[in-house]
């Protein structure tokens, strides 16, 4: 199963009887799966449909769907209330012999709310359903259109992953070589430590500083954080293969790769290895980005 973005667009057009209609389908990043509709009045018993079926096919990401509808030869007609109007005239024969006003024109009582209603022409009942019927289906066709481009998307950024998890390898390899690192290069330098607080002052002991430079110099390792880094490289690389929806967990593992960089960081008293840590930080903070587009 390949990877996918949640990030997409399609569009799908049909037409049935007198309608004609087009979908527009665009998917976003979000932590969860939320399908958001807009559909004419009327079309609602499609909303049940799209969003079983998008739940099918994606997990994650927020889909706004828009269905545009068009009927042809079908003009809206102008009706007066008559009744609305005879009481609005009556009232306004009430005020005139109370108030001194102008008397109101034609064109302000047609702009009253609710004199003049725009009345839709009557639907066919059975055209009505074909053509719900033939927009679900080109409905079904917006959305492997969809889902096809979220997974052309996902192909290229699981190559994008695959080359950041081949340079944090690399940096990882990099660090483990760095002589600044050996336990052997550290003690050294606290050596040298040592023996300059020993010229300035004789109140140190010497074997109690050098069994405190012993604990240091163990706990200045990495070595427990490059084992951790790669076995999480392993496992990226595992989740990169297999596909799917994977996003939440390679974003937990870029995660786990960032604590063990800043504790690669933090340990590290040497400025090649201070270097190659903060460039490897740079490197997952890339791969993190690109992993919050996975589904």
């Amino acid at each position: 199963m390949a990877l996918s973005s949640m990030t997409g667009f399609a569009r799908s057009h049909g037409a049935s009887g007198p309608y004609a209609f087009e979908w527009e389908l665009k998917s976003v990043n979000a932590k969860g799966f939320d399908l958001r509709m807009r559909l004419p009045p009327g079309w609602d018993e499609l909303e049940a449909l799209a969003k079983k079926r998008a739940g099918e096919v994606l997990s994650r990401g927020t889909v706004y769907v828009n269905l545009n509808l068009k009927r042809a030869n079908a003009m809206s007609t102008i009706r007066i209330n008559e009744e609305v109007l005879a009481s609005i005239v009556k009232v306004a024969h009430v005020l005139a012999g109370k108030i001194d006003a102008v008397a109101p024109s034609i064109d302000g009582l047609l702009s009253i709310k609710g004199v003049i209603e725009v009345v839709e022409p009557e639907g066919n009942e059975a055209e009505d359903k074909a053509a719900m019927a033939a927009a679900a289906v080109a409905f079904e066709q917006a959305l492997a259109d969809l889902v096809e481009m979220r997974r052309r998307e996902g192909v290229t950024l699981g190559r994008v992953l695959s080359q950041r998890m081949d340079e944090i390898e690399s940096l990882a390899k990099k660090a483990e070589a760095a002589p600044g690192r050996r336990p052997e290069a550290i003690r050294a330098r606290l050596a040298e430590q040592i023996a300059a607080l020993l010229d300035t002052s004789d109140r140190f002991d010497p074997d109690r500083l050098n069994q405190e430079a012993i604990v240091i110099a163990a706990k200045a390792d990495i070595r427990e954080e490059l084992d951790r880094i790669a076995s999480h490289i392993s496992q990226a690389r595992q989740m990169i293969g297999k596909g799917g929806p994977v996003g939440r967990r390679l974003d937990f593992l870029a995660q786990e790769f960032n604590r063990e960089v800043n504790t690669c960081c933090s340990k590290s008293n040497d400025l090649e290895l201070t270097s190659t840590g903060l460039e490897m930080k740079n490197v997952v903070e890339q791969f993190r980005e690109q992993v919050q587009n996975l589904e």
